[in-house]
C-alpha cells in the first residue's frame, strides 16, 4: 500500500464509506510477508515513497518469479526487478506478464505506471558504450512513474551534440549524468542546468580508468555545485533519487 492509497483509505474512512476496524486490518496486513527464502516488506511504498524492488543478481529464476508473484499477489501494481539475466527473465516472463529489457538487464513485471511526477528526468550518456546503465536508469525511472527524457552520446568529445539540448537540460527537473573515462560529462551539464545532477561514473574506459574508478574521483571532484555522485554503474540508485527529486511535492 502506497502513499496515495493511504490517503484514499483514511478519506473513506472519513466520509464514513469504510470502518475504522477495516482500515485498521488494511494498515496492519502489510508490515511483511515471509515467504521462506525472502521477507517481502508490505511497507515501504508508506514508509519510502516507492515499492520495494527485486535485485535479481545472485537470486535464482525460480526465486525471482516467487517473490514477483507474492507482491503482485498483494495487490503491488508494479514491480522492478533489476540486475535480471535474458534467461531468468524468460522464466518469469513465462509466469508473469513482464516487460523486460535486455540492455538494461531490467523488467517491470505488472503494470507500467503512468508518469506522475512534476517534470521531466533527462538521462544522458557520454557515449553509445554507456547506454547499458543509462537503460537501467531509464526503466527504473519509468517504473516509479517518471517521464524520461534520453540524450544518448552526448559527450564532450563532441561539446556540440550536448548543447544542441540545451532546452531539454534546462527544463529538467532532474538530469542524470553517465559517463565512463574521465567522467567530464556530469560537470558541463552541472554548470548549464538549474536541477540537481545526479552522476553516475560507469565502468567504460581504458587500463587507468581502473573500471570506473577514474570516472567517479572525477565526479567526485567536480567543480559544479549541483552534482551529487552514485556508485560505479548504478543507474538504478541515481534513477531512484531522481524520482524523490521529480515527486517532491506531489502526494
Amino acid at each position: 500500500m502506497n502513499k496515495n492509497e493511504t490517503k484514499e483509505l483514511l478519506e473513506r474512512v472519513a466520509r464514513g464509506e469504510t470502518s475504522v476496524e477495516a482500515a485498521l486490518l488494511a494498515l496492519k496486513d502489510a508490515p511483511f510477508r515471509d515467504i521462506g527464502f525472502a521477507k517481502i516488506d508490505g511497507h515501504r511504498a508508506l514508509r519510502c515513497g516507492a515499492a520495494e524492488i527485486v535485485y535479481g543478481a545472485s537470486k535464482t529464476k525460480e526465486q525471482i518469479a516467487e517473490i514477483a508473484a507474492e507482491m503482485l499477489g498483494s495487490g503491488q501494481k508494479t514491480v522492478l526487478i533489476t540486475r535480471m539475466s535474458p534467461d531468468a527473465a524468460e522464466f518469469v516472463s513465462s509466469r508473469l506478464p513482464l516487460d523486460y529489457n535486455e540492455a538494461a538487464r531490467a523488467g517491470i513485471a505488472g503494470e507500467r505506471p503512468a508518469p506522475d511526477g512534476r517534470g521531466k528526468i533527462v538521462i544522458a550518456t557520454g557515449g553509445t558504450s554507456d547506454i547499458p546503465v543509462a537503460e537501467e536508469a531509464a526503466v527504473t525511472a519509468q517504473a516509479l512513474g517518471n517521464e524520461v527524457t534520453r540524450l544518448y552520446d552526448v559527450g564532450v568529445s563532441g561539446l556540440h551534440r550536448l548543447l544542441a539540448h540545451t532546452d531539454e537540460i534546462m527544463t529538467a527537473s532532474a538530469i542524470i549524468a553517465i559517463a565512463g573515462m574521465e567522467g567530464a560529462l556530469a560537470s558541463v551539464v552541472g554548470g548549464l542546468a538549474d536541477c540537481p545532477v545526479i552522476a553516475v561514473p560507469t565502468s567504460v574506459g581504458y587500463g587507468a580508468s581502473f573500471g570506473g574508478v577514474s570516472a567517479l574521483l572525477s565526479m567526485l571532484n567536480s567543480c559544479a555545485s549541483g552534482v551529487s555522485v552514485v556508485n560505479i554503474d548504478n543507474g538504478f540508485g541515481a534513477a531512484y533519487c531522481a524520482s524523490m527529486i521529480n515527486h517532491i511535492g506531489v502526494i
